[in-house]
């Protein structure tokens, strides 16, 4: 292979869709230096590793010799981005986009190259392009085009209403290509239509239009919906190192092969050895431990990744209970507490019906004693470490 057809085979690496590749192939073989754009909603504070799929691969357009755009969207941001959303996305106020967009500068370092990163904002174009610029963006497309949209036309079907400002943000993100004059965009699957708008108002604007690449929406840790930080399945990029090495410990093995294609820098001839040495009966284990102590080492450091994994042969291999165990005192009613209501007062989960499933389940345990009546009641005046899964522990005293 050629040092072009190796490239173009890393950046297809985990890519879900590419419009086109031959013609990304095309500006590759020009050896000329490309714009490549991803964009950012700041609409929270922190990033987890399901952001970083794009992140990682603008770190390979970066190391390629290519210019990285890091777009915050903080005009966009304040419109709500109504991508896979059943109801009109609450904007989000200036401020809270741009303490948020600082943090996500912050976050972003830890994997691409400060000085080889350009961050710009789209509303240094965007607010001079004024109310009747707006206006002349808002006639390039009709009613009609914007319904296309699967989640407009589905919202549509079902009665639920659509804002008027909501049609503007494909465009105001196409717009964004245009402003910078990409050569490339990067979004995830559901950004199809979005990513598309640029290169229709490019064209329109004589430019040369920007290729497309999709990556895929990262699963959560449940290996089934995307993950996201609302619903639970997420690993974010500032947990703890132990943390962070519990949850990759808890995905599944044919996960784990997922989060390698989309997470990890190590090269695709490594990957296809942990694979054929899993094939021959290696466990998988082993080959997840790699795959948790790469991650820990880029957000924090090598040694944390070293001791968080000291930590997991402790506390999982050996029995032992972890060292920092949060403790709390509960106040009960009549001198008892179901323990269903403890777990749940406690933080360890998130509702009683959850607490009576991790019971069911033979997930919760007394000072490691596993628990099997869900109508357990516990009885003021004792102390005792409750646990729920592998990862969570509370030290608490009932009075």
């Amino acid at each position: 292979m050629t040092d072009i057809e190796k490239a173009f085979a890393e950046l297809k690496r985990g890519a879900e869709e590419i419009l086109l590749e031959d013609e990304l192939l095309e500006k590759l073989k020009t050896g000329k230096p490309l714009k490549i754009k991803a964009g950012f909603d700041p609409t929270a504070p922190d990033l987890h590793l399901g952001h970083t799929v794009l992140i990682n691969k603008l770190r390979q357009f970066q190391q390629l010799g290519h210019e990285v755009i890091f777009l915050i969207g903080d005009f966009t941001g304040m419109i709500g981005d109504p991508t896979g959303k059943n109801v009109t996305r609450k904007p989000l106020t200036h401020e809270d986009v741009l303490a948020n967009a600082q943090t996500y500068k912050e976050q972003v370092f830890k994997i691409l190259d400060p000085e080889k990163t350009r961050i710009e904002f789209n509303s240094t174009w965007m607010e001079k392009l004024g109310a009747a610029g707006m206006l002349k963006l808002a006639a390039r497309q009709t009613v009609a085009r914007m319904m296309e949209r699967d989640d407009f036309k589905k919202r549509f079907k079902e009665g639920q209403s659509i804002a008027i400002h909501e049609f503007m943000y494909p465009l105001v993100q196409g717009w964004d290509s245009v402003a910078l004059e990409a050569d490339v965009e990067l979004g995830g699957t559901d950004q199809k239509f979005n990513l598309l708008m640029g290169r229709e108002l490019q064209k329109a604007e004589g430019q040369r239009p920007q290729t497309v690449l999709m990556m895929p929406l990262l699963e959560g840790l449940d290996g089934v919906q995307k993950m996201s930080k609302s619903l639970g399945n997420y690993i974010g990029i500032t947990d703890s190192p132990t943390e962070m090495f519990g949850k990759v410990m808890s995905i599944s093995d044919e996960l784990m092969w997922r989060y390698y294609d989309l997470l990890s820098f190590k090269d695709l001839g490594v990957i296809a050895e942990y694979k054929e040495q899993v094939a021959q009966g290696a466990n998988p284990r082993d080959i997840k431990i790699e795959l948790a102590k790469e991650l820990i080492a880029r957000f924090h450091d090598q040694q944390a990744a070293e001791a968080a994994h000291q930590e997991f042969i402790n506390r999982f291999q050996k029995g032992a209970m972890p060292d920092d165990i949060p403790e709390l005192e509960l106040t009960t009613e009549n001198g008892e507490i179901a323990i269903s209501n403890l777990l749940k007062e406690a933080g360890l989960v998130a509702s009683t019906s959850e607490a009576m499933r991790m019971v069911k389940q033979g997930a919760v345990k007394i000072d490691g004693e596993k628990v099997s009546d869900n109508k357990l009641l516990c009885q003021s005046g004792t102390a005792a470490v409750y646990q729920v899964g592998k990862r969570k522990f509370a030290k608490v005293t009932l009075k």
